[in-house]
């Protein structure tokens, strides 16, 4: 190819074979919902969806592609997420408003085109999944610097419904506004936190003394900056992108290593895909004995199953000054080794779920 011309040519070529070759892969995919509609088999498999992203990330490098994992990831999410909707439409409740990092998390995993429906509370999302008017929820769980969403936790532990996948979000923060310059910028609207999250960039803008006007949320502080052009909205990428607020600046925060751990709620139980965590939670009969504790994680130890996290919440049950322990593990609950463990255990485990492991 040696003109521009000849290579669109090759482009318009190769998009027309994609196409082709992804209706057929959606005609599979609706034969697969019928079959998963009569065996009452859930849409959403993560496990099947790792194994499938993980195999072609191994053949790109056995080609030695262009393409890189996170590429990958990004273009066969957005696939499977077609694919979900063709197979059976669902309902995904999360923590709104719209343009939330909360929806850019069930966003990134539902795609587009999902049907989502942004509630006002953690419980609210919990409430719609066990009313069964929605099928999967996405509330976090856990923030590298805030630590644990203690609502979530106390929620898991009263809740007929699982954690079926986990996923791990950088959190980004991105300067939006429909001024041409900075110079015709008279106003900021974002979170009373995002402005200290995000002090050096106005600093070094020399913004710091312009109007900083705190509203609700950093999506309402997009939608005020789509309908005032002499301002600008400090929110998540997704919020800019809803509210049609062009981006200026990506990535303003002044800390660029905080991410938050997300949960996908639902009412299936996964499958084994040999690279699984574990949540449960632990209410100990003798949690007020010494070394009650140790003796538990013992057992845990002498299976050689890792613990990834141990985090106590205050037990609202017993009254007084009483404990459980929300504990993430590396493993699935049907594994041999794991069994054993909880069965010794059993009037004092709370299972809350086994999914594939996220990338944090």
């Amino acid at each position: 190819m040696k003109t521009l011309d000849e290579c669109r040519e090759a482009i318009d070529s190769i998009d027309n074979a994609m196409l082709e070759l992804l209706n057929k892969r959606m005609k599979v995919v609706e034969r697969v919902g019928e079959i998963k509609q009569e065996s009452g088999g859930a849409v959403y498999r993560p496990e099947r969806e790792k194994a499938i992203i993980e195999r072609l990330s191994k053949l790109n490098d056995e080609q030695k592609g262009l393409l890189n994992k996170s590429a990958i990831e990004a273009i066969f999410l957005e696939i499977f997420a077609v694919a979900r909707n063709l197979e059976l439409p669902e309902k995904i409740a999360y923590l709104g408003p719209e343009g939330t990092f909360t929806h850019q998390a069930a966003e990134s995993r539902f795609g587009a085109m999902s049907n989502y429906l942004s509630l006002n509370s953690i419980e609210s999302v919990f409430k719609e999944l066990e009313a069964k008017r929605a099928k999967f929820g996405v509330v976090p769980i856990e923030n590298s610097r805030d630590g644990v969403v203690g609502e979530t936790l106390d929620l898991l532990s009263k809740s007929s419904v699982k954690i079926v996948a986990e996923l791990y979000m950088p959190i980004h923060i991105s300067f939006a506004t429909k001024a041409d310059s900075l110079k015709k910028i008279k106003r900021i609207y974002s979170k009373d936190k995002g402005f200290g999250e995000c002090r050096e960039f106005l600093n070094e803008y020399d913004l710091m003394n312009i109007e900083h006007i705190p509203v609700e949320s950093t999506a309402k502080a997009a939608i005020l900056a789509s309908e005032d052009e002499e301002s600008a909205a400090i929110c998540s990428h997704i919020a800019a992108k809803l509210y049609g607020v062009p981006v200026m600046f990506e990535n303003i925060e002044d800390v660029h290593d905080n991410a938050t751990r997300f949960v996908i709620l639902s009412d299936f139980k996964n499958g084994i895909s040999g690279d699984d965590k574990t949540s449960i939670l632990a209410k100990l009969k003798d949690a007020n004995e010494a070394g009650s504790l140790v003796h538990f994680l013992s057992d845990f130890d002498a299976a050689k199953i890792n613990l990834s996290k141990i985090e106590s919440r205050p037990s609202k049950e017993s009254g007084g000054f009483g404990y459980w322990f929300y504990i993430d593990f590396y493993g699935h609950i049907d594994e041999e080794r794991v069994q054993k463990v909880i069965q010794k255990h059993t009037d004092e485990v709370t299972w809350l779920g086994s999914y594939v492991k996220g990338e944090d």
